[in-house]
């Protein structure tokens, strides 16, 4: 059975815990054998010394966690200080769907409304997580409150009990929906995803990312909720970022957006009407895959794969 690829990109405004969220669903799914901490300085997608003296994220990184038999979540961590938002936004264009971190003692702040935006822009499904909830004033309805007035009336929080009410709220989202469940009094998965994957529904979640509460139930409904995308036979990528390694060797990050990626593969962006001064032609050496600062390499590589080539 070929493997899922589902890439989810983690956002938020500075300080709301993005990176000991990512900790912690790695921790949790099995990754890591210990928490690193961001003022401890051993984030495990933090591996640029400057992130590590400074304490934030400045570059994109992805880790890998194996969610059951078939699917494999691609963590693509992101800058949330609004400095390098730019090297966040290069990378919102290879993304599945989005994790969107809130504070539960700040909410919706001014950079968040910013980041939803965006995430609107390329029409992205959102996961909200909200954080910092055993912080003293972290108050639950509050924030929810402010999620539904800021983000929209979309936003549902997902963190208790499927009863009726909850069906009702969720139901509500979408119109089709509403008019078959008052029909019938049946809301299934299946119409979650979907409400999901047309953004007509944020689930959320409550709970403390450096606590490990309320990450596995996150985790679980990421699993549960997030649309798999289909991919074409033709084969095809998309390129979002250039960088170099330690050794100075040049790096092309790309996501395979069709058919499967091999090594010695002849590479072209050549197509009807592009000139002939604007073709390149290419081949990729080594296929990396890369989880946190190592990588392995592979022969080939199928759609929903994002790895690096030199």
């Amino acid at each position: 059975m070929a493997t899922k690829h589902i890439c989810v990109g983690v956002t938020a405004h500075v300080d709301a815990g993005k990176t000991t969220l990512n900790e912690a669903l790695l921790y949790t799914g099995g990754q890591l054998r210990r928490l690193g901490r961001v003022d401890h300085g051993d984030a495990y997608l933090d591996t640029d010394q400057l992130e590590r003296e400074r304490g934030i994220t400045i570059f994109s990184k992805q880790a890998l966690l194996p969610l059951g038999e078939d699917k494999e979540l691609v963590l693509m961590d992101t800058p949330g200080h609004a400095d390098f938002s730019a090297e966040m936004e290069r990378t919102l264009q290879v993304l599945d769907c989005a994790v969107l971190v809130i504070s539960g003692t700040d909410g919706v702040q001014g950079h968040t409304r910013t980041l939803w935006r965006l995430l609107e822009r390329y029409h992205l499904p959102v996961f909200l997580f909200v954080n910092k909830m055993d912080l003293a004033g972290a108050d639950r309805a509050a924030v929810l409150a402010g999620l539904k007035q800021h983000l929209g009336s979309g936003c549902v929080d997902f963190s208790g009990e499927r009863d009726e009410s909850f069906r009702e709220e969720a139901a509500v989202c979408d119109e089709s929906v509403l008019e078959r469940y008052l029909e019938t009094g049946v809301l299934t998965d299946g119409d979650l995803r979907r409400m999901v994957g047309k953004r007509k529904l944020f689930p959320c979640w409550f709970g403390s990312a450096l606590k490990l509460e309320g990450v596995s139930e996150f985790l679980e409904g990421v699993e549960q909720y997030a649309p798999v995308p289909a991919y074409p036979e033709t084969f095809g990528t998309r390129i979002y970022k250039i960088a170099r390694d330690g050794q100075g060797t040049r790096l092309t990050y790309l996501k395979v957006t069709g058919g499967t990626l091999r090594v010695k593969s002849l590479l072209t962006n050549r197509r009807p009407g592009l000139g002939e001064d604007q073709v390149w032609e290419e081949k990729a050496d080594q296929i990396r895959i890369y989880s946190g600062a190592k990588f392995r390499t592979v022969e080939e590589a199928p759609a929903g794969t994002v790895c690096a080539v030199t």
